[in-house]
């Protein structure tokens, strides 16, 4: 059924435009978004076209005989679009396995588009890895999310810090003072993780230049001087807070619940949820409970991102189809 071509740079337009109309994708898909880290990886992006018409992606990177959806995404997984079916879909991971099993290809580890990104359903896919692949979860993620148009309730301790920042002149505006914001950033990782941001701040500029309205800065200021921000992702259905950061002084002030009641309650989004992003380490099974209370305490509440693997081979399934597709072109 399915023709599978690998992705090549001249597929590009074609990529983003399905990647664009489609129910579960995302600008972190546009190959302008996806190829600024493409020196770090093997790109082993796959398109499935039916009846010559594109269907379907997957983004995807390999290193060795492992498929990964994909490395340097945050989520990933089968992009589709509404006229995806479960009952092609499924068809589609059947082949897809044969071909990568034909490209040497020994495991998949498959990242699912959590369904706060979807515009309309589209979990076809976890349908696939459980009757297709019988795929086992390798890691779930808890990330934390507000339903805007069901806020609920702000706990005290949220409320002190915006009243604490309004009495001492706190004031939360968009910016584009990127280098003021990465000084931040990198000097708060550094001290408590030793880390760096996973962008450079040249990535982050390259990015935003190429994104300026799906890619914003929101920072907090006190007589000019930044004390902290967030750098906001903006899809069809999510804000994604992609980094928060506060100075020592704009902690004491609390300036990170004045900047959050600013976009909750202050700024109107075309969007149905806002995301505040993971709260866990260890592939999932250590809760940072202290992160995940401040951001409970904005109202924000657990949504799964889960991660899947499987290993590759000629399933008994794809195997009767394709003799019987043989059989039907040697006729």
């Amino acid at each position: 059924m399915f023709e599978i071509l690998r992705y090549t740079p001249s597929h590009a337009d074609e990529w983003n435009q399905f990647v664009a109309t489609s129910k579960n994708g995302t600008f972190l898909f546009d190959r302008r978004y996806m190829d600024y880290h493409a020196d770090r990886f093997e790109d082993c992006s796959l398109m499935f076209f039916l009846n010559g018409k594109l269907y379907g992606l997957l983004p995807a990177n390999r290193r060795g005989d492992v498929l990964y959806s994909h490395q340097g995404l945050t989520y990933g997984g089968l992009i589709m679009n509404e006229k995806a079916t479960a009952s092609a879909v499924l068809q589609l991971f059947r082949e897809m396995n044969g071909w990568l099993s034909s490209q040497g290809v020994a495991k998949v580890v498959y990242k699912v588009v959590p369904h706060i990104y979807h515009s309309i359903p589209a979990e076809e896919d976890l349908f696939a890895l459980y009757s297709a692949c019988d795929a086992q979860l390798l890691e779930r993620n808890v990330t934390c999310s507000i339903d805007l148009s069901r806020k609920l309730k702000w706990n005290r301790d949220r409320k002190y810090g915006i009243n604490r920042c309004r009495n001492n002149g706190v004031v939360v505006k968009e910016s584009e003072d990127l280098d003021g914001f990465w000084e931040i950033l990198n000097r708060n990782l550094m001290q408590r993780f030793g880390a760096k941001p996973i962008h450079t701040i040249e990535e982050m500029r390259l990015l935003k230049s190429r994104f300026p309205r799906l890619i914003r800065l929101f920072v907090a200021e006190q007589e000019g001087r930044m004390l902290g921000g967030t750098l906001l992702y903006l899809s069809r259905n999510v804000v994604h807070t992609q980094y928060i950061s506060a100075s020592e002084e704009g902690k004491h002030l609390r300036v990170l619940d004045a900047i959050f009641h600013h976009l909750l309650n202050e700024r109107e989004w075309p969007c149905r949820y806002f995301d505040f992003g993971t709260s866990n380490e260890e592939d999932g099974r250590y809760l940072k409970e202290s992160l995940i209370y401040q951001k409970e305490g904005f109202g924000a509440r657990a949504v799964s991102h889960d991660i899947y693997e499987y290993d590759v081979r000629e399933f008994r399934e794809f195997k009767e189809f394709k003799e019987m597709k043989d059989e039907k072109e040697r006729k």
